[in-house]
């Protein structure tokens, strides 16, 4: 059965005969929400605009393809749920068909019907879904339009052996499994409650759902899992990443959730250890300002929170410190003695405190000798890799022996010890570059190996005594060993039983297993929001000029000041959610008041132009010297070689469509001016960038060959959601082309000037 919302209709409840009462669509509505997610990828929309306009005469995209489970227990059944946008101007007549794995058993919903999809719509339909015997089972998606297949998904479910639920107010102590050998596991720790796009990768992915789901990590509900899960399969202690986001003043960090409000709170805080890494590699936020610095807010910090609690890592009495980027501190400190300097007043520091000193452990992943003789000058302990990079997108056997491989020239060229990493996995936030995994049965090998060489190192050396697990819970890079839908506790149960004498068999539990749960109610009712304000990104409305051809899209911020989306006046129904923003008066009406706040405009594919484009706004700003801030944005890490932005760089506005990695920025020849609305275009023909400020040519640059797509939203105002490369000033007008406008169009959409107030 498939359900519309639409803009003219009103909204209608998913599965539910009746409509939305009034007051829950107003405050569904008035929610600012997060960043798009869960769309399709820029090679199929592109080959979804080559085959079915012409037939179908719109658009569609996954809006969400999902269970509401991805690991369970037999007997136990699931609702999977299906969310198609039409994004087009016509309506989409479509044929659904559900197909079931062996041993997947459809319980409810229709495995194939016929529906029509109104444009600015949402397709919505359920199945639920059990298994009769335990294993990984898939139920396949297709979306039929015209004899063209234009959506084929398949989700995966895990069912475990059935078990009855035994409800239980909290989760008894773990049972733990000594090993003889310290194992550590990095731990990242993105995924708080307010950060829904965090997940999108993971959307993209549903192999990966975690046994958590799409957890809001700040519940200590979440910690005592963790903790329960690692130490009964032998893993002693968690490396958090640690962010801090200002240098030279008291320490303020973010990510911080995981440790200060899930894990010392926690019931189990006693069963686990845990340590720190570092992530100094910001210039500017993440280090430090200077020695003074260091010494009187950071390292008091860490002391007082970290180094002196009783769940804190230390080895020989000595705290045990992980840096991401040691070599950084060189330019944060000025010079490489100076940094020598501060880890021995660190480790003093230290020993006043009760302690014998300080292990401090410094990140590298290379084979450059040099670099390792500049990490011994620096005074570091030892080196550790927090992943190891492959190339080639290996095998499993390979991606085995090429880690193996680097861990042993590193410890061949013997010029700082190691601490031996071993790397599950690897995908990029994105997809992008080298992309490998290793399954249980070889990652076993692979830990089979580490530990020998673990052991054939000097027995009273921390390398002779540690191991490290790369990653805990990096879901968006794709490593990770925490329980999930893939391979459910493979992972785990291959470290129980490689370094562990516990028995081979045991119990592992689930959070439903006990009544507890579930734990990604925050993230279910942002998608419940996300997709209640759909209707409202999607109206159509057309101002005059909209018709201007070649417009792909026209933002001008002219709603009513308490409106959560930006219309496109263009009349393409590219609307976007207003984040953390609000509008001002404009060069005409309103505009966006650009001061960390953003209108994000999910992503479509038209918004991947692929060979001409104009992009121009207005802008106006009051600060000179603006440094790597951004108008318009739609280059994002992972895919730097792609898209495109408007913005300032060193002072002067600034165009780039990068072909390699953030290169092609294209700067005007004179600074940004200040206290006045200033007309900015980029324009590209397909072979040479232009820059205009003020309707006057101010730069060009060569730059043969077609724009890269991708599959990411566009951000108005900012880098990209509560970034701090964000534009200061108002903007206004923004019109994105895509052809090339000509130096008399630009001049003649130049002329326009605010009035003197």
């Amino acid at each position: 059965m498939v359900y519309i919302s639409s803009a003219s209709a009103g909204l209608k409840p998913f599965m539910k005969p009746n409509r939305l009462s009034p007051t829950i669509v107003s405050l569904l509505l008035g929610t600012m929400l997060g960043p798009w997610c869960g769309t399709v990828a820029a090679k199929e929309a592109v080959a979804m605009q080559e085959t079915s306009p012409s037939r179908v005469g719109s658009w569609l995209t996954v809006r969400r393809f999902l269970p509401d489970r991805s690991l369970t227990r037999v007997g136990r059944p699931v609702t999977v749920t299906a969310v198609v946008a039409n994004l087009g101007d016509g309506a989409h007549a479509v044929d659904i068909r559900a197909i079931p794995s062996t041993g997947l058993h459809l319980r409810r919903g229709q495995p194939a019907f016929r529906a029509s999809i109104e444009p600015g719509t949402l397709g919505t339909w359920e199945w639920r879904v059990d298994s009769d015997s335990p294993g990984l089972r898939h139920l396949r998606w297709e979306v039929v339009a015209d004899g063209v297949s234009i959506v084929d998904k398949t989700v995966p479910i895990r069912f475990l052996k059935p078990r009855p639920i035994t409800p239980m107010k909290a989760l008894p102590p773990p049972r733990p499994a000594p090993t003889k050998c310290l194992i550590g596991a990095h731990y990242c720790p993105l995924w708080e409650a307010d950060k829904p796009h965090m997940w999108r990768q993971i959307r993209k992915h549903p192999e990966r759902i975690p046994a958590l789901g799409f957890y809001a990590q700040e519940n200590p509900e979440i910690a005592d899992w963790e903790t329960t899960w690692a130490v009964e399969h032998g893993i002693d202690f968690f490396i958090y990443c640690w962010y801090r986001t200002s240098q030279g003043k008291p320490v303020e960090q973010m990510f911080g959730s995981a440790l200060h409000e899930a894990f010392f709170p926690s019931r189990h805080a006693g069963a686990m250890r845990f340590t720190i890494m570092w992530e100094n590699q910001r210039r500017g936020f993440a280090g430090v300002a200077d020695e003074e610095d260091l010494f009187t807010h950071l390292l008091p910090f860490w002391m007082e929170h970290y180094f002196k609690h009783p769940s804190y890592l230390v080895v020989d009495n000595r705290p045990v410190l992980f840096v991401y980027r040691p070599e950084f501190l060189i330019q944060d400190l000025g010079g490489i003695d100076r940094v020598a300097r501060a880890f021995d007043g660190m480790r003093e520091a230290c020993r006043r405190e009760g302690f014998d000193g300080l292990t401090i452990l410094g990140e590298y992943r290379g084979l450059d000798r040099k670099h390792l003789e500049l990490m011994k000058q620096l005074g570091l302990d030892y080196t550790f890799a927090y992943c190891w990079g492959i190339p080639g997108s290996p095998s499993p056997r390979e991606a085995v022996d090429k880690q193996m491989a680097l861990i042993e020239k590193t410890r061949e060229m013997n010029v700082l010890p190691q601490v031996v990493t071993l790397s599950q996995a690897w995908s990029g936030w994105h997809d992008e570059g080298s992309i490998w995994k290793i399954p249980p049965k070889e990652y076993k090998d692979l830990l089979r190996r580490g530990k020998a060489v673990v052991e054939s190192m000097p027995a009273d050396s921390l390398s002779g005594r540690m191991l490290l697990l790369d990653n805990w819970n990096e879901w968006g890079e794709g490593h990770y060993i925490a329980p999930y839908t893939e391979y459910g506790f493979g992972y785990l149960d291959a470290v129980r039983e490689v370094f562990s004498a516990a028995p081979a068999r045991h119990e592992d539990l689930i959070p439903e297993d006990l009544g507890m749960g579930p734990y990604d109610t925050a993230y279910r009712a942002w998608l419940t929001r996300d997709e209640a304000l759909y209707p409202l990104l999607a109206r159509r409305v057309v101002k005059p000029g909209g018709e201007d051809a070649g417009l792909v899209g026209w933002w001008t911020f002219d709603e009513e000041s308490g409106s959560p989306v930006a219309l496109d006046y263009s009349g393409h129904r590219r609307g976007g959610r207003l984040i953390q923003a609000r509008r001002v008066p404009g060069i005409e009406g309103k505009a966006l008041l650009c001061d960390g706040g953003c209108v994000s405009i999910p992503y479509h594919p038209a918004l991947s132009i692929l060979r001409h484009m104009t992009l121009e706004c207005w802008a106006k700003t009051d600060r000179a010297g603006q440094g790597n801030t951004w108008m318009v944005n739609r280059v994002f890490g992972g895919a730097t070689d792609t898209g495109y932005r408007l913005g300032i760089l060193a002072g002067k506005p600034c165009f780039e469509i990068p072909w390699t990695s953030w290169s092609h920025h294209l700067s005007a020849d004179i600074p940004m001016p200040t206290g006045r609305w200033v007309h900015v275009a980029g324009v590209f023909d397909g072979r040479i960038m232009r820059l205009y400020v003020d309707g006057v040519e101010r730069g060009s640059m060569e730059r043969p060959g077609p724009i890269k797509a991708n599959d990411f939203k566009l951000c108005l105002g900012n880098f990209d959601e509560g970034h701090r490369a964000h534009f200061e000033g108002l903007l206004d007008e923004v019109r994105l082309y895509s052809r090339a406008l000509s130096a008399v169009e630009i001049r003649r959409h130049a002329a326009r000037r605010a009035s003197e107030e």
